[in-house]
C-alpha cells in the first residue's frame, strides 16, 4: 500500500508519454526568391508553400495534443465511473487478488485491520469515495465463502475486481493461484459488532466538524448532525477517507447526531461532545428487529497518547470500531484540510 495520489506524466503501464517537439520538424521554405522582371503571380509557388507550411505545423501540434491528452493513468480515468457500493441481494461475478495491509486501517480510517484480518479493497466505482466503507461482502471462491469488511480502496482495481487480505483469500482459494474467478454480494444487515461509535476527528472545533461513524454494518447513506436537542438538522459531507464533515462548523457542542443507511435503517444520539481525538461510546445500535430509531446519551473514552501525527485518520478494532476503543490524544493546532495526510488509500505507483 502506498500513500500519495496518482502520478502525472506517465501511462498506466509505467511508460514516459511525452509530447512531438515541434522543433524536430524542419520546413524549408523559400519565401525570398532572386529578383525578377516578371511580376509574382497569385497563383504562384510561394502561397502554396506557405498553406503547405500551415498544414503539416498543424498536423504536428494536433497530434502533441492527442498525446498529451492521452497521458493521464489509466487508474485516474476509472474514477470516473459511476460509482456505487454493492447493496441488496444481488450476485456479482468478478476476480480476486490479494494484500497486506500491514495492521492498518486503510483509507475508511479504521483504526487498524480487523483481528481476524478478513479484509478487502474495492476498485474506485465500487469503493465509490468511502461509500461502501463499513459494510461486509460474502465473496465465495473454489474453496469455500469468506465474509469480509470493507476497508479500503484499490484505485487500480476495475470494477469487479476484490483484493482481499491474504488470510481472506486463503479461505477460498489457494494463495499460490493468485488471482481467481468469484462471486460475490453484499451482506444485508450483518450482524453488528457493538453499538455505535461516534470519533470527533483531530484538529476539529466549533468551526469546523468532523466525525466518524463505527459499527453502523450496513453501508450509511448520510450524516446530520445539529446543535443541542432542538436546533436545525445540518447535512455532513461524506469525505473519501470516511469522516462526514461540516466545513462551516456545528457550534461547540454538544451535539445531537442522525445516522441512516441505505437500508432506511435511522438513529438519533444526543449528547455527543466536541472531544476531538476520543471515540464516544453508545448503548445504541444501528438496528434491530422491529426498531427503526432510538436516542441516547453517549459516554466518552479518552484514548492514550501514540505515535501517530493528529492530522492523520485512525483505525478501528475488528470488524470495526469497538465502543470504547483508544484514539490519539494529541490534536493539532492548525485548521486541517478537508484530505488529512495520511489517509492509507493505495494509488497508482
Amino acid at each position: 500500500m502506498t500513500d500519495g495520489s496518482a502520478p502525472g506524466g506517465v501511462d498506466s503501464r509505467g511508460g514516459d508519454v511525452r509530447g512531438v517537439d515541434v522543433r524536430d520538424v524542419d520546413i524549408e521554405l523559400d519565401l525570398d526568391p532572386a529578383p525578377d522582371d516578371r511580376s509574382a503571380s497569385p497563383s504562384g509557388p510561394v502561397p502554396w508553400l506557405v498553406a503547405t507550411g500551415v498544414v503539416v505545423l498543424a498536423a504536428v501540434l494536433g497530434l502533441t495534443l492527442a498525446l498529451r491528452s492521452g497521458s493521464a493513468p489509466a487508474c485516474a480515468a476509472g474514477r470516473t465511473l459511476a460509482a456505487a457500493p454493492p447493496t441488496g441481494t444481488a450476485t456479482h461475478s468478478g476476480k480476486a487478488t490479494f494484500y497486506d495491509s500491514k495492521g492498518t486501517g486503510g483509507n475508511c480510517s479504521n483504526p487498524a485491520a480487523p483481528a481476524n484480518r478478513l479484509y478487502v479493497a474495492l476498485g474506485p466505482s465500487e469503493y465509490a469515495a468511502g461509500a461502501a466503507c463499513g459494510g461486509f461482502l460474502d465473496v465465495t471462491g473454489p474453496k469455500g465463502t469468506v465474509r469480509v469488511l470493507i476497508m479500503d480502496q484499490c484505485p487500480e482495481c476495475e470494477p469487479g475486481h476484490l483484493d482481499l487480505s491474504r488470510e481472506a483469500f486463503a479461505r477460498i482459494a489457494d494463495p499460490v493461484q493468485g488471482l481467481v474467478q468469484v462471486t460475490y454480494r453484499a451482506v444485508v444487515n450483518p450482524p453488528l459488532p457493538g453499538p455505535l461509535s461516534f470519533r470527533i476527528k483531530e484538529g476539529a472545533s466549533q468551526f469546523w466538524f468532523a466525525v466518524r461513524v463505527g459499527n453502523h454494518g450496513n453501508p450509511l447513506r448520510s450524516v446530520e448532525v445539529r446543535q443541542g436537542a432542538d436546533g436545525p438538522w445540518r447535512a455532513t459531507a461524506r469525505q473519501d477517507y470516511n469522516y462526514w464533515l461540516l466545513a462551516s462548523g456545528a457550534g461547540p457542542g454538544p451535539y445531537s447526531v442522525r445516522v441512516s443507511d441505505v437500508y432506511g435503517h435511522r438513529v438519533t444520539v444526543s449528547g455527543i461532545r466536541m472531544a476531538p481525538g476520543q471515540v464516544q461510546s453508545t448503548v445504541v445500535r444501528m438496528y434491530e428487529r422491529g426498531v427503526v430509531a432510538r436516542t441516547s446519551r453517549p459516554s466518552a473514552t479518552a484514548r492514550p497518547p501514540t505515535g501517530r501525527p493528529g492530522g492523520e485518520p485512525t483505525a478501528a478494532r475488528p470488524p470495526a470500531e469497538v465502543a470504547k476503543a483508544n484514539a490519539p490524544a494529541t490534536p493539532v493546532v492548525d485548521r486541517p484540510s478537508t484530505r488529512p495526510a495520511g489517509a492509507t488509500a493505495r494509488w497508482c505507483g
